[in-house]
């Protein structure tokens, strides 16, 4: 028996915003999208257009309230080819929120405070 990742799933309150969000932060793209016959909720899957690995986001129509994420202790990593130019572009955004210069590192979160880890693409 062998598994392999296909997805990991992030709740967010507003989808639009999240969209772009990863599109302009990370260049992920919507790779397909679920709607809800009743409206309850849409699915939408992004991706890297390399790896087959997709973010799935969804949006719960009565959902009300910020998600309890915990102490952030959980989180995705990219690799980045051009780490420099990476951190000045998310330094620009303001979404840098934890950087550990001695590991060579940073973090981002998305506007439902989720955060992402960046990593050189040789570490």
């Amino acid at each position: 028996m062998q598994f392999s990742f296909y997805h990991t799933n992030y709740n967010v309150r507003d989808l639009d915003r999240s969209i772009a969000f990863y599109q302009e932060a990370l260049g992920l793209t919507e790779q397909r999208r679920i709607n809800a016959e009743d409206g309850s909720f849409i699915i939408v899957y992004l991706g890297d257009g390399v790896s087959p690995f997709q973010l799935e986001l969804t949006w719960l129509r009565d959902w009300d309230r910020a998600y309890n994420l915990g102490d952030n202790e959980f989180h995705l990593a990219f690799h980045v080819d051009d780490y420099e130019a990476a951190h000045a572009k998310h330094q620009e955004m303001g979404c840098i929120c934890f950087e550990n210069p001695a590991m060579g590192i940073y973090f981002i979160n998305d506007p439902d405070g989720y955060w992402l880890e960046v990593v050189p693409q040789n570490k």
